[in-house]
This record gives structure tokens, C-alpha cells and sequence, in this order.
């Protein structure tokens, strides 16, 4: 025969009870897990033991990104083309400066087979080191859009390892205002970049022609 008895209904001690306890797990969880990770408060010595004042040191702000997938910009919007003629062995690094969420897109092509390393170096790291995000043994291109996760330089070594001269050719576009070229035996050289896209579009039109602007027709 089947138990039909209903549960007691818990007392109003046991209610007070439960909900102290709820009241001090939360409270410790804070102390111990959250103001440490998150504030950096650590009264207990619990989020060093954890490793979680590291985490909360180390960590960088988040890149704001809309609802509608809008990633929202500051400052002036530049165009830079530039162009390196490289003899087998020799290599360039070319890097612009970008603020942490700034972005750009680029379009580079090699004349012939050739290393490719895309990698950018944070503001105050040891010299010699940098974060790689694409490297290419052997290529003829690179094409994207990036946004910097840190303030830095961010940018490409290109390497001839063939057995004649290459030609690489960039095209880029973007929230950065400088820019910085390594050369093997040369000190970097730093310029600015202050070029916009109207600037590029006049200089195309004195360069190249009318035939060369885009042409709006209505209705298209």
C-alpha cells in the first residue's frame, strides 16, 4: 500500500536555519572567490592560494562589441600602402601602433614564395617579445580584418628565403596613426601616418585618372 501522507511543511526554524546557511555560503563565496578575482580584495589570503589575484592582475579589459555585432571606434580612421622589395635572405617587419580595441583590415601579396609571421608586442614587454597569431612557412598572401587585444604594435615579418628578389606589396586601413619598419642593421624607423580615405582617393585621381574612382549610379 502506497505512502499518501504529505510532507510535513518545514517549521519557521528550520526556514530561519536554511537561510542563514544560504546567507554565509554566499558570503564566503564573495570573500573568497569573487573579491579576489574580480576586485583584487583579498582579506582572507584565499585568492592567492587559488591563484586568482594572478588572474585578476593579468586579465584585460573586455573589447566592447554591440548587440547588433558593432565593434565601436575612436579616433581617425588612416590608409597606408607600402611596398618592399626584399634580395633572398632578407627580411622587413612592418607593425602599426593600435590601441587596445582598435581595428584594421589589410590585403598584402608576395611576388613570389615567401615566410610570413603575423604578431604584435604589448606596451612594456621584455624586448624580443611578442604574441603570434599566424605564421606561414610559405605563402604568397594575407588578407583579414584584426582588432588589437592590447595596446602595442601589431603587424607582419615577411622573410625571402627563395633565390631571388620579391616584391610585397600591403594594403591596409584602419584606427592607427604610426607606424614602425625593422630592417636588419637599421635602427626602426617610425612615421606617421596621417593619409584618409578622401586624401587616398584624391591622390589616386591626380595619380591614375577619373577612370580609376568608384562611379555611384542611383538606383544601383
Amino acid at each position: 500500500m502506497s505512502d499518501s501522507r504529505m510532507p510535513d511543511s518545514p517549521s519557521k526554524a528550520k526556514l530561519l536555519r536554511a537561510t542563514l546557511a544560504a546567507i554565509l555560503v554566499a558570503g564566503l563565496v564573495l570573500v573568497t572567490v569573487v573579491l579576489p578575482a574580480e576586485y583584487n580584495i583579498d582579506p582572507l589570503g584565499t585568492g592567492e592560494a587559488l591563484g586568482l589575484i594572478v588572474l585578476s592582475e593579468s586579465g584585460t579589459d573586455a573589447i566592447p562589441v554591440r548587440s547588433d555585432g558593432i565593434i565601436p571606434q575612436s579616433g581617425s580612421y588612416r590608409l597606408d600602402e607600402q611596398t618592399f622589395e626584399l634580395e633572398p635572405g632578407e627580411f622587413v617587419e612592418y607593425k602599426y601602433r593600435l590601441e587596445q580595441g582598435r581595428a584594421m583590415t589589410y590585403s598584402w601579396t608576395a611576388s613570389f614564395w615567401i615566410r610570413s609571421e603575423m604578431h604584435s608586442e604589448a606596451d612594456g614587454a621584455e624586448p624580443g617579445t611578442a604574441e603570434f597569431f599566424e605564421v606561414e612557412e610559405k605563402t604568397l598572401e594575407g588578407h583579414g580584418s584584426y582588432v588589437a587585444p592590447f595596446p602595442g604594435i601589431h603587424g607582419w615579418y615577411w622573410l625571402n628565403e627563395g633565390d631571388g628578389p620579391v616584391t610585397v606589396t600591403l594594403h591596409a586601413a584602419g584606427f592607427f596613426t604610426e607606424s614602425t619598419v625593422f630592417l636588419a642593421g637599421v635602427a626602426p624607423v617610425e612615421r606617421d601616418i596621417t593619409e584618409t580615405p578622401l586624401e587616398g582617393a584624391l591622390r589616386s585621381y591626380i595619380n591614375t585618372g577619373p577612370a580609376r574612382l568608384p562611379v555611384m549610379i542611383p538606383g544601383n
